[in-house]
């Protein structure tokens, strides 16, 4: 599956105040932009459009009646092809002249579509976000978006480059690696259905479940069909594996719906557990999670992972990713 990440950098052009967890609320900002953006018959349904199925705003907004699943999916309905990491900072006040950082992460053949999320983005700019200071929001100058070091876009450009390169992910077990202990953080929330407040332990086999679903569901989706792994095998393997040391703890937090006009209670897992065993099988899964996400509501940047390689005999980490 072809995977890109992209660091969107704006500069305020005002003062600002942001809610403490920022991913949903420029996802949906993100998504009234993009409809203004791309969408060209503005009074049909995404659901009857003849246009959804090539639409950028329908694959990432309503991707149910944008994607069509391949036959004999196990996979009900397909994942968003996209997820919107926010800064991770909790503090809420900004001046103007700051800088915030975002990562989109686009899957498949949408990272084709970037040019529209950039417009998009420079149309958030101008529509303003977070809470109203003297009657409007605060506006933001999009200064530049990379892909690793490569600059694709700066302000003033009147052009928008495309990635050279991308990466793709797969669940391919290359040369065997001897991993026995390992730390995961969570990095954002993680929400798990078998998780709640009374039990912030997350046995291994419960992570490893919630792995497959993501990674197979976008590679299903997004990238050249699922993967030929003996789930069941992986699954029961799972279980062997042992929690020595558990600092999670959970977290509630609360978004406001706009589509919904409610209140979403929106809590997770935060902070960190270690496992103990043979680990070597899952690191494909391990690593294809830390990139895309897993959980609920990975679309705003819930459910970001990083793991660090932890030194059996000297109790050392000696080795991270994320």
């Amino acid at each position: 599956m072809i995977f890109g990440r992209y660091t969107f950098k704006l500069k305020l052009k005002d003062d600002a105040i942001l809610p403490f967890y920022k991913g949903s609320t420029f996802r949906g900002v993100l998504g009234h932009a993009l409809k203004k953006t791309v969408c060209a018959l503005k009074h049909q349904t995404c659901a009857t459009c003849i246009l959804r199925k090539n639409c950028t705003y329908a694959l990432v907004f309503e991707t149910a009646h944008a994607v069509e699943m391949p036959d004999l999916s196990r996979i009900s309905s397909p994942p968003h092809p996209m997820v919107l990491e926010p800064p991770l900072t909790q503090r809420t006040m900004f001046n103007k002249g700051e800088f915030l950082e975002y990562s989109l992460l686009l899957f498949g053949q949408l990272n084709q579509n970037l040019p529209h999320f950039i417009y998009a983005f420079d149309q958030m700019g101008q529509m303003g976000i977070g809470k109203k200071i003297n009657g409007k929001r605060s506006r933001f100058v999009l200064e530049t978006v990379k892909q690793s070091d490569s600059v694709l876009f700066s302000e003033g450009d009147e052009s928008i480059n495309l990635p050279e390169k991308l990466e793709t992910i797969n669940l391919a077990i290359s040369a065997p690696r001897n991993r026995k202990k390992m730390l995961i953080k969570m990095i954002t929330p993680l929400r798990i259905l078998s998780t709640h407040n009374g039990n912030p332990a997350l046995e291994f086999q419960i992570l490893v479940k919630s792995m497959i679903r993501r990674t197979t569901a976008l590679l299903n989706s997004y990238g050249k069909g699922e993967p030929d792994l003996d789930y069941s095998g992986l699954v029961k393997k799972a279980g062997d594996i042992k929690i020595t040391e558990n600092k999670l703890t959970w977290f509630d937090w609360q978004r406001y719906s706009a589509k919904q006009d409610k209140k979403m209670f929106m809590g997770g897992l935060t902070g960190e557990i270690e496992y103990r065993g043979d680990l070597a099988l899952f690191m494909p899964l391990i690593e294809a999670s830390e990139k895309v996400h897993i959980g609920k509501n990975t679309s705003f940047g819930l459910g970001k992972i990083a793991t660090k390689n932890v030194d059996n005999k000297k109790g050392e980490i000696n080795g991270i990713s994320c």
